[in-house]
């Protein structure tokens, strides 16, 4: 058997002509669960291709925690045991996204309701309710006639299918904290 003694193939010497991912993860084998942070790009769109919102335009990832409920289950449903590096594009029917539209979320109010706010309301136009509870309640002006305001409380896209693209950077599992290294 018989040594190799060609210096070009040492590790070292690899190591520098290997392209560095512009991220860092110290263990590539940390998966998202329930509690990790998580920092990552993200797109939503349409079936037809129109992006509803997307951080890929933007010079930084953004962070978020699984299961703290800022994000849709079906959106946490798609990131759950994907590691820094992956990317992922799902499919998410409406059930799974911004929930199946909803006739009975239509609400009539008469114009005299909105004759004791400083409200002009107009087609299109987003307003706020309070529910018994005092919770807030975005619905949209969709129709307006003589004595009558019709407002939807259907989210925008709820009965849209809507494609989700990640692209994860960096995962820190529930509990522990990230460091940088300089």
């Amino acid at each position: 058997m018989t040594a190799n003694s060609d210096s070009s193939n040492s590790p070292s010497d690899q190591a520098l002509t290997t392209q560095q991912p512009d991220f860092i993860n110290p263990n590539q084998d940390t998966r998202i669960g329930a509690g990790s942070q998580v920092l990552l790009h993200f797109e939503v769109s349409l079936e037809n291709g129109t992006v509803i919102d997307s951080t890929f335009t933007r010079s930084e990832p953004v962070s978020l925690i699984i299961g703290d409920g800022n994000l849709l289950p079906g959106f946490e449903k798609v990131l759950i045991n994907l590691r820094a590096g992956d990317t992922r594009s799902a499919h998410l029917e409406p059930s799974q996204a911004f929930g199946e539209y909803n006739a009975d979320n239509i609400q009539t109010f008469s114009k005299a309701q909105f004759a004791l706010t400083q409200a002009n309301p107009e087609i299109g136009m987003l307003l706020e309710f309070e529910d018994k509870g005092k919770n807030t309640l975005p619905g949209v002006v969709s129709r307006i006639n003589e004595d009558e305001i019709v407002v939807d409380f259907n989210h925008p896209l709820a009965g849209q299918a809507i494609l989700f693209k990640v692209q994860i950077f960096k995962v820190t599992p529930a509990g522990q904290t990230g460091i940088k290294l300089m």
